[in-house]
């Protein structure tokens, strides 16, 4: 039998997978397959997408949990894949806290501070632990790693993480930590094969735009500052999330307004950003595509927030050298890669317009001072590459 890692994204509803060779350190060809199950909970749904092997039908009743779902994916791999075994699983956790710079083998130990971290991460962490406490359940002996979203950041300088609150919170762990490591850990890996080693060295700032949105700065492939702080509610205009916003403004409707701790992170965390500016969607392509005024608005304050942080990443850099769009709406969407750049020219930033359209790995013109690339990013082999190089090796004990 082959080894095999199993990577696992959990979300409230839904839990996305991959699998990859473990016979060596993973590779983007050593996927195998991947996909989702989605409406856990309540009308399950899988999708898989397999290379290489004729994928096995699956289909699972009503409501089924997270339990169910990973125990019916562990049959499904089995049959799929006969000639290879899980050895190990690596999770996605959001926030890894003050305490995980890297990636840990989960026990009870690990599995409790990721608990106590739930209040910094209510959409993510919670379905984090079902997962993890799912397959423990199936089966104990399988080696778990959590690969934390917060842990590339813990480098940055105390000027960048610190608040000015008393230092009695600061002490306890109150503090910015930064999100979407994975994805930045991933660039600043890819990027001396994309761009070159002297671009990777240098000053480059990252936009990782999807759903949830966020910048980094980075200097020699090493995080400096990033735009998301405590939470992942901070920083940029996302899909429904607000982004940064007046603490004021949360006393105000507390006080003033009468809304609840509930109801207030009801509104912040699912009613806002795009969707709560529009009112009529999250979805990029969405508004993109309709001429409503609001619409129109919501996409303006998605782009203004992205040039304006740039503006501040590259002040916390002491200039800029290239600048990287990844994810959903990095990666996909043209339109706003070039709006967001005409924004910042005076930096030295300028696109070519067809290379832009044509989504090509660099669209800055030959006479840019700052380049300017799109480079797909893939969080599942970063947490494939991490799992394998803590628990793989170990087997099954």
């Amino acid at each position: 039998m082959n080894d095999a890692i199993l990577v696992v994204n959990a979300g409230s509803s839904s839990l996305k997978f991959a699998l990859y060779d473990a016979g060596e350190e993973p590779g983007p060809h050593g996927l195998l397959g991947g996909g989702q199950f989605s409406g856990i909970g309540h009308d399950v749904r899988f999708e898989s997408e397999v290379a290489g092997a004729r994928a096995a039908p699956m289909a699972l009743p009503p409501g089924a949990s997270h339990e169910r779902a990973l125990d019916a994916l562990l049959t499904w791999i089995r049959a799929t894949f006969p000639a290879y075994q899980v050895a190990a699983v690596g999770h996605r956790v959001v926030h890894g806290g003050a305490r995980f710079a890297a990636p840990a083998r989960i026990d009870a130990d690990v599995r409790a501070e990721i608990e106590r971290l739930v209040p910094l991460a209510p959409l993510h962490q919670p379905h984090h632990l079902a997962a993890i406490d799912a397959l423990a359940a199936l089966d104990a002996a399988l080696p778990q790693v959590a690969c934390f979203d917060t842990a590339f950041h813990h480098g940055q300088p105390a000027t960048a993480t610190t608040f000015a609150l008393p230092r009695a919170l600061t002490a306890d762990g109150v503090r910015r930590y930064g999100f979407h490591g994975l994805s930045y850990e991933y660039i600043a890996a890819a990027l001396p094969r994309v761009a070159g080693a002297a671009v990777a060295g240098g000053r480059v700032i990252v936009a990782h735009l999807g759903s949830g949105a966020s910048l980094c700065a980075l200097e020699a492939g090493r995080s400096v500052a990033t735009t998301m702080g405590f939470t992942a509610l901070d920083g940029l205009v996302m899909s429904e999330r607000c982004g940064a916003i007046d603490p004021g403004v949360v006393l105000y409707l507390i006080e003033q307004k009468g809304m609840t701790p509930q109801d207030v992170t009801r509104m912040l965390y699912h009613e806002s950003g795009l969707l709560g500016v529009s009112g009529l969607s999250g979805d990029m392509r969405t508004l993109l595509a309709s001429s409503d005024p609001r619409a129109v608005e919501a996409v303006e304050l998605f782009v203004y927030r992205i040039r304006r942080e740039i503006g501040s990443l590259a002040a916390a850099l002491g200039g800029i050298d290239a600048l990287v769009f990844t994810a959903g709406i990095g990666e996909h969407a043209p339109a706003i890669r070039q709006r967001v750049c005409d924004g910042v020219s005076w930096l030295g930033i300028g696109v070519d317009a067809a290379a832009n359209a044509a989504g090509a790995p660099r669209i800055s013109g030959a006479s840019s001072p700052v380049s300017v690339w799109v480079v797909p990013t893939d969080e599942d082999l970063m947490i494939a590459r991490h799992t394998w190089r803590m628990a793989a090796g170990a087997g099954r004990g």
